[in-house]
């Protein structure tokens, strides 16, 4: 009786290790990999990487006709996700240039995040591109000020001031503000560019990032 007791606790215990879950956004990063085996991604492309805001702007080459562009974006996505899988988001392309919108979601995730810690995951995020890509353009999108995560501005502010030094001292590298453009006259946030969430930005949004945008651009 105890050895079959034996048995079956092992066999227990196997099988909960075999169905242990898989990291947040694995199944994203699988999805990213297939799309790259059936459609090998062409060189000297502008890689973009980072949350929703990306990840929703489906049509983002219809915006950049005469750039090639590859979307890494992944939804819900927070710095300490790209440094996780940093390899996978990296390793499989040979781009020209990197752009990058991610860190609104690390506040979301913890309200009492301060602005350094964000601002130390993107530098660690910015090191291991350098270590595989030493000279291309690496830029970095400001983050959106929200409406609905409006109690969390403070803290952003703080990071794209700290980020934006940063990315001004380095070679090859851009801090893109769109947060200037999608205010209107007053110098309050324009409600009109997000949809209903207040979190996305709509189509008219999207244009105006891409002006913005454009001349940054390889």
């Amino acid at each position: 009786m105890k050895k079959i007791l034996s048995a079956f606790l092992l066999l227990y215990f196997a099988l909960s290790f075999s169905q242990e879950k898989k990291p947040t956004f694995w199944q994203d990063i699988q999805n990213f990999k297939k799309t790259d085996q059936e459609n090998p991604p062409p060189k000297d492309a502008i890689l973009l990487i980072g949350s929703s805001s990306f990840t929703k702007w489906t049509d983002v080459a219809s915006y950049f006709p005469d750039k090639t562009i590859i979307n890494r974006g992944f939804g819900g996505s927070r710095l300490t996700d790209l440094n996780d899988f940093a390899d996978d988001l990296l390793s499989p392309y040979q781009p020209k240039q990197i752009i990058i919108y991610c860190g609104e979601n690390d506040f979301a995730d913890n309200h009492d995040l301060k602005a350094k810690v964000v601002v130390k995951r993107f530098k660690a995020f910015y090191q291991k591109i350098r270590e595989r890509f030493p000279n291309i353009e690496v830029d970095y999108i400001s983050i959106k000020y929200s409406p609905s995560r409006e109690m969390l501005w403070p803290q952003m502010k703080g990071a794209n001031k700290k980020i934006a030094a940063f990315m001004k001292k380095e070679p090859n590298a851009e801090f893109i503000d769109i947060t200037k453009v999608m205010e209107d006259s007053s110098g309050n946030v324009r409600k009109d560019l997000f949809v209903e969430d207040m979190l996305h930005i709509t189509p008219e949004g999207y244009e105006i990032w891409a002006k913005v945008m454009k001349p940054y651009m390889k």
